[in-house]
């Protein structure tokens, strides 16, 4: 019996994705579990696992398409059933109405992959966007993933192997060049001795071509030029912030906490620590977790007319990719020891910029914190992820004069901001919550009992 494919909804907040590629053509073979969609939502970039064996008999959304969620992706059926057209996706991206027809067809058996060609081999989002960036021709890069998929270290292989050809530049010397990039000059007439390469070593990479195409190339990378699409994930980033700010009645306050004893316990811990140092960032997780138990109406989702306290604790870490900023969630963050939150605080932020990260990896975030310390940043205004109705921002730690019992001392200090939806959460139990966060910090030693 035919089976349909479905978008899930990957987090409460999640209304839609967009569909990226086609990992599978209609007769191919799937198997349950097998990679057969890319599709990228607001929070990442991720495939699409099959959820049963058979035949791909129908693509019914078309990369670049718009799909809402549990709206139809495919259908998947035994070798030779008879499936209907299905009525095409309905989405944001789509004008025309949908006509289902009326006409079955008999699926053929499934033709032999060709292994040859990029566009039927698996690649993980990452490893294909490192191509992108690299100008490297996914059908000469050898995967080392199960089925032969890419992994994005093959393509960092890649991108160390030689050039397989190389010109000489304006100045005589001879430069290498990437085969998408000499391909696609050949097609525009291009000279490439008069291109600026940007790769390692002067490499001439695609988006040099593509550039100077534009009109925008010169021999010096000075003053160029440079249009950033807000599509993908840029773009939903920039319709999700707006819709924050045009949504809520967001106001910031601000405290600074004097983190001195924080930090004598960071150094401490920090010696035993066989996985990696406790950073500035985990203690406040592990503060700010704390203080949530006692405030619940920041711990909350703002849904219509309607705000839902949640039982769980799930805090989102912003992690800042090229493309945008990504908040994967770390669950239960109440329950967890400051050495469980430092490593899977490490090991999302790994998986989320090694494009390795999983739907469930980011989504489910009932609170937010956002990090500019390590940017010499002392205090910003963070926006509300939502529907989340708060965000804790902190800043660097600062060795400064404070005044401790009527003594001038030196001492560890941090700015915390944070961001709450006064339609939800009034001053002063937001100033009462951002006071205990800041407590919990200067006297920390309850985080190791």
């Amino acid at each position: 019996m035919a089976s349909e494919i479905v978008l899930p909804q990957w987090g409460m907040e999640m209304q839609d994705g967009t569909i990226v590629k086609w990992l599978k053509k209609e007769g191919d073979t799937v198997e349950e579990g097998e990679p057969i969609v890319e599709i990228e939502t607001a929070k990442l970039q991720t495939e699409l696992e099959s959820t049963v064996s058979g035949i791909l008999a129908r693509i019914v959304a078309q990369e670049g398409e718009i799909v809402p969620i549990r709206g139809l992706l495919a259908v998947i059926a035994a070798p030779g059933e008879e499936v209907p057209m299905p009525a095409p996706v309905t989405s944001s991206a789509t004008a025309a109405s949908a006509t289902p027809a009326t006409k079955s067809t008999e699926i053929p058996p499934s033709p032999p992959a060709q292994r040859g060609e990029a566009d039927h081999v698996q690649v993980v989002p990452a490893a294909r966007r490192l191509a992108q960036q690299h100008g490297i021709d996914l059908s000469t890069v050898q995967g080392s993933g199960s089925r032969g998929r890419i992994l994005i270290e093959d393509v960092e292989n890649a991108t160390q192997a030689p050039a397989a050809t190389s010109t000489a530049s304006a100045n005589g010397i001879r430069v290498q060049i990437v085969p998408a990039a000499r391909r696609l000059a050949g097609e525009k007439g291009i000279d490439l001795g008069q291109v600026q390469g940007s790769g390692p070593g002067g490499r001439i990479l695609l988006q040099d071509v593509e550039q100077e195409i534009s009109g925008v190339g010169s021999l010096s990378t000075a003053g160029k030029q440079e249009i950033i699409e807000l599509t993908g994930i840029r773009g939903t980033i920039a319709t999700r912030m707006l819709q924050s700010l045009q949504t809520m009645a967001q106001l910031t306050i601000t405290t600074e906490a004097n983190v001195s004893e924080a930090m004598t316990l960071r150094q401490g811990l920090s010696r035993h620590q066989t996985d990696g140092n406790i950073s500035p960032l985990h203690l406040v997780i592990k503060a700010t977790a704390r203080a949530l138990k006692e405030y619940p109406r920041l711990n909350a989702l703002q849904l219509d007319d309607k705000v839902r306290t949640m039982a769980q604790i799930n805090i989102g870490v912003a992690v800042a990719l090229d493309e945008g900023l990504i908040t994967p969630v770390i669950k239960d963050a109440d329950t967890k020891t400051l050495s469980q939150l430092a490593r899977e605080g490490r090991e999302l932020a790994a998986k989320t910029r090694g494009g390795t990260a999983k739907p469930e990896d980011v989504t489910g975030g009932t609170f937010t914190i956002t990090n500019l310390g390590a940017y010499e940043i002392d205090a910003f205004t963070p926006i509300i992820n939502p529907p989340q109705v708060g965000i804790l921002g902190l800043g660097r730690v600062v060795e400064k004069p404070v005044i401790v019992d009527g003594q001038v001392a030196k001492g560890a200090m941090m700015y915390l901001s944070l961001t709450f939806d006064h339609r939800i959460v009034d001053g002063a139990p937001a100033a009462e919550f951002l006071q205990k966060v800041k407590g919990y910090l200067e006297d920390p030693w309850w985080m190791v009992i």
